[in-house]
């Protein structure tokens, strides 16, 4: 279970990856529109798992994997814009399925 400074912190840094990728699509999303849906920290706060949702451009492992090769930068770009916290976690992107998932369930439910 999560503390209340985790809650915060994975909210602060989810608004914040989300604000970088929506200014910076073009470079650092290849065009395609993303959303980090959910950021998970862990209890020592020193990484945070950002889920995210891919939609339209190049293949979603393509994106992802170019968002990967720019974490350092979205990584200091957090912390530029976060200049109260000491230490910014560490980022780990994954693709969030969770969409996919509830539609497939939705579909198995409709037959």
């Amino acid at each position: 279970m999560s503390s209340i400074r985790q809650n915060k912190i994975e909210k602060v840094i989810q608004e914040e990856i989300s604000k970088i990728f929506q200014k910076n699509a073009r470079e650092l999303c290849m065009g395609a529109m993303v959303t980090a849906t959910v950021v998970r920290v862990t209890p020592d706060l020193s990484l945070a798992r950002v889920y995210l949702s891919i939609f339209a451009g190049p293949p979603k492992e393509e994106v992802l994997t170019h968002i990967r090769y720019n974490k350092g930068k979205i990584r200091g770009d957090v912390g530029r814009r976060l200049k109260n916290m000491r230490h910014i976690p560490d980022l780990d992107f994954h693709i969030d399925d969770s969409l996919d998932y509830a539609e497939k369930i939705d579909e198995l439910l409709k037959k």
